[in-house]
């Protein structure tokens, strides 16, 4: 039985935007609590030579954010700054009652010392490390979408191949070959059929269902929640699972599908032919709940740190969870120590409840189980995540249940030759797109589509006239980068919607500026190229963009 652990790995642009509560203190801290520890072990496991073939999806804004020398810049600074508020809070805990907690300053301490060293030797190039596990043969990288678009609700069909096209093209840029694979934003995925999401949108008797521009952009496999393939009931984001054991219990229930899909094999996607299509690798539900929920899963665990409970000022978290009910005055002191042992003790858990899910599907013709995860989840929102990943594979193996491989090589050899139609929705709350289009959201829905519409019908002349050109670029990264999808979600779930409405309000009205100029007189031109060249040093991503869009307009 394979087992394919798949991270998807993103954030919104964030650089030039703000830096703390909300900016770059977001890829700062994803770095310090992720991406670099997530490094650090799968570079540990090379030295033990423990296979560990991890599916890694990079988003291209978020590669094109660790390449860039600001970042470099902002996590230097992010670095002396947790450094410095060890210091602080070392000395200002002496001989009070929090005496107790400066034995987790030094734990903290000697954690960023080591993480500043990993990056240090890496030349500050986290990109690179990544890139060259995937040389050495460790991992497999994948794409996603250029800014992480929500697909399905973009208006304009060469939107989504230039969303693609870009994702494609940085990627290679990036990482020096093709990514094989690709994460759809947010899992979310639109069938063929008539489209007009809000009665404010054009109508369209017909679409072609994703499948098509994924086909086209070469895309070999794409990784879909198991309701989607109707092999199961939603997952939910990490922390929307239910909280009571009732609720646990009954989520813990498949729906019964019209038409049953095995979650434990690949399958072609819809009818454009085998071969041609791309494959779906289907989410495991039963799996992915003991990882994915807060609730009843491992992150949980009273052992653990706790997320919510901030030191302040520093942003130290000295604390662990405790317990499910303890409130944030009743949690008790972090015991790295404890949390360690924990971490073996669910790391074996999980590879035996591999082993027992493997024993049981592959009675049943299933061939693999596949995990896909926010890599963030791992360190960030879940702070021994990353060691618990570490141990997994370890685990693995040791107990030889399951076949720990990477994506594109499980299917190099797959059994399974089935095809199978997806049906609408997301890996988001709910399953469908509600978290992205909703009554908070539609506005943004409604100033993006005609943007779309604005963009697509100045575009051709503006790529045959190399005057336009600087324009025309910086207005197809703002479009991008307001078509995130991070903007609807943020709103939506409410704890910084002021910072997300403000981003996708002013990447918008930057494109709109910038596209007055490419219909407009020369003095209108003037000033957009003086626009352009503010902004594209504010935003600057993509390099290559006007490459995409050309094979775009081309296609």
């Amino acid at each position: 039985m394979d087992f394919v652990l798949a991270l998807h790995s993103h954030l919104p642009y964030v650089l030039n935007h703000g830096r703390w509560p909300h900016g770059s203190d977001w890829i700062c801290e994803a770095a310090v609590d992720t991406y670099l520890p997530l490094i650090d072990s799968l570079q540990a496991l090379a030295d033990e030579e423990i296979a560990a073939p991890v599916t890694v999806g990079i988003t291209p804004i978020l590669a094109n954010q660790l390449a860039s020398p600001v970042f470099e810049s902002e996590l230097r600074q992010f670095f002396e700054q947790r450094l410095g508020a060890c210091d602080e809070a070392e000395a200002e805990m002496r001989n009070t009652p929090d005496a107790h907690l400066i034995p987790v300053v030094g734990y903290w301490r000697d954690r960023l010392e080591r993480l500043l060293s990993l990056h240090e030797s890496l030349n500050g190039n986290i990109l690179s490390a990544f890139r060259d596990l995937e040389e050495n043969g460790r991992l497999e990288l994948i794409t996603s979408a250029a800014t992480h678009g929500f697909l399905p609700l973009l208006a304009r069909d060469e939107s989504i191949r230039f969303q693609l096209a870009v994702g494609r093209d940085e990627h290679e840029r990036l990482f020096g070959r093709r990514a094989a694979g690709l994460w759809m934003p947010e899992c979310a995925y639109r069938p063929a059929g008539p489209w007009q999401p809000l009665p404010s949108a054009r109508a369209y008797r017909h679409r072609d269902g994703l499948e098509t521009f994924l086909m086209e952009g070469g895309v070999r496999f794409v990784f879909v929640d198991a309701h989607l393939a109707k092999a199961g009931r939603p997952l939910g984001v990490y922390g929307e699972l239910p909280t009571s054991p009732h609720e646990l219990v009954q989520a813990r229930q498949p729906r019964e599908p019209r038409t049953p899909h095995s979650p434990y094999r690949p399958y072609w996607i819809g009818e454009h032919g085998r071969r041609l299509a791309p494959r779906a690798l289907i989410r495991d539900p039963r799996s992915s709940m003991q990882v994915w929920s807060r609730h009843g899963g491992y992150p949980g665990d009273g052992a653990y740190l706790e997320f919510h409970k901030i030191r302040h000022p520093g942003g130290l978290k000295m604390w662990r969870v405790t317990s499910p009910t303890a409130g944030l005055g009743a949690k008790l002191a972090y015991e790295p120590e404890l949390a360690s042992s924990q971490v073996l003790r669910h790391a074996t858990h999980f590879a035996k409840l591999l082993g027992r899910v493997g024993a049981t599907v592959r009675m049943q013709g299933g061939e693999l189980i596949v995990a896909p995860f926010d890599t963030e989840l791992f360190g960030h929102w879940w702070f021994e995540g990353v060691d618990f990943v570490e141990e997994l594979y370890r685990q693995i193996d040791l107990q030889g249940e399951v076949r720990p491989l990477t994506a594109s090589s499980h299917l190099d050899n797959a059994r399974s030759d089935d095809a199978l139609h997806l049906t609408a929705g997301s890996w988001g709350k709910d399953g469908d797109w509600s978290m992205w289009l909703n009554p908070e959201t539609a506005w943004t829905w409604e100033k993006l589509w005609p943007l779309e519409e604005e963009f697509w019908s100045l575009a051709p002349e503006g790529i045959g006239r190399p005057e336009l050109h600087s324009v025309l670029a910086q207005a197809a990264r703002e479009l991008l980068l307001a078509q995130s999808s991070d903007w609807q979600f943020i709103i939506t779930t409410g704890e910084a919607a002021d910072y997300a409405e403000a981003r996708i309000s002013l990447h918008i009205a930057d494109c709109a500026k910038l596209m007055h100029g490419l219909r407009g007189g020369d003095g209108d031109l003037e000033s957009a190229q003086r626009l352009a060249g503010e902004l594209a040093v504010r935003d600057a991503v993509f390099p290559n963009i006007l490459d995409s869009l050309k094979a775009c307009l081309s296609a």
